[in-house]
């Protein structure tokens, strides 16, 4: 058992210990932070062996059975991620003042915005490309909640995703609509039926697959009282279901066309079955945003042609 102490003054080594910390746990374990940290994986152990010791705890559990932090290892993992997280905005701040934008700029988008016609979000980072080019950019694809979260804890500095239950602790700036329709697969009792003579209450009928997390989706769902069967985390997941025959979904109509030009799905075809959804940018409150962050909203606004101010 290791004893525990307390640590003394948090130093460069202790901050190099506690990034590469951060770096196995995002990766999931020694062998794949081995790629990302660009170190072998018998030198990040004795890292990680290194760090157990100054701490005076057991962060987590490697071996045949896999990784994995414990109880205390998530704490001083939440707590790193807090810490380092500060630290990255400090030295953010400071190259803010400097005439050149530099730094990082990391973006988290929904899913499936990509085939869009309506969103320019490519159009924006090229124009900020210009502007910045001395500025790296990190892309990645989440859901609502979680591109919410890791905005407000700085993690990410814009988001991009479907305007729904808003915080104070953000702002929002309206870029692009979406419009949702709802979808059967080729192997479905309603797919070549007469849609027009459907009511709502056959629609209720059907067994229906709706997103997992708290959405415009999920809103329709109860909206619509359609009866949930299946959930998942994304559009594909939405649209593997929709295509199996035993699901109807709702998907974007710009997602949905390659599907409906194989035949492999149908739109229902009933007035009422859409709904549409507002995207945003979102960035976090603050008093003095980072000019680089600034910069990328105003190319996305400039690129869907509306006003630059978030609210």
């Amino acid at each position: 058992m290791v004893k525990k102490a307390l640590l003394g003054q948090v130093g460069d080594a202790e901050l190099r210990l506690l990034r590469i910390f951060r770096a196995v746990v995002a990766c999931g374990g020694l062998a794949a932070a081995e790629l990302e940290l660009n170190i072998g994986r018998s030198t990040i152990s004795r890292h990680l062996k290194d760090l157990e010791t100054r701490l005076g705890l057991v962060l987590c559990r490697r071996g045949r059975a896999g990784f994995a932090l414990t109880a205390d290892g998530q704490r001083v993992y939440d707590g790193a991620q807090r810490l380092l997280g500060a630290m990255d905005a400090f030295r953010e701040d400071v190259r803010d003042m400097h005439a050149e934008l530099v730094g990082q700029l990391h973006i988290a988008l929904f899913d499936k915005t990509v085939t869009n016609p309506q969103a320019r979000i490519g159009q924006a980072i090229r124009a900020f490309r210009r502007q910045a080019p001395a500025v790296s950019l990190e892309l990645t694809v989440a859901t609502l909640g979680e591109i919410e979260a890791a905005v407000m804890d700085g993690r990410v500095h814009v988001g991009v995703a479907p305007d729904h239950h808003r915080s104070d602790s953000l702002r929002y700036a309206p870029l692009f609509d979406e419009q949702m329709y709802l979808y059967c697969g080729r192997q479905h009792p309603l797919f070549g039926a007469d849609h027009g003579a459907l009511d709502w209450q056959e629609l209720q009928d059907y067994d229906y697959a709706g997103l997992a997390f708290h959405s415009p989706n999920m809103d329709a769902t109860h909206r619509f009282q359609l009866r949930r069967r299946a959930v998942a985390s994304d559009q594909e997941g939405i649209a593997t279901l929709i295509l199996s025959g035993c699901y109807l979904g709702f998907l974007p109509d710009h997602y949905a066309a390659p599907f409906e030009q194989q035949g492999l799905v149908q739109r229902i075809d009933h007035p009422e079955c859409r709904y549409e959804v507002r995207f945003v940018a979102i960035q976090r409150r603050a008093a003095h945003p980072s000019r680089v962050t600034e910069a990328f909203m105003t190319a996305l606004a400039e690129a869907h042609g509306v006003a630059s101010a978030a609210v």
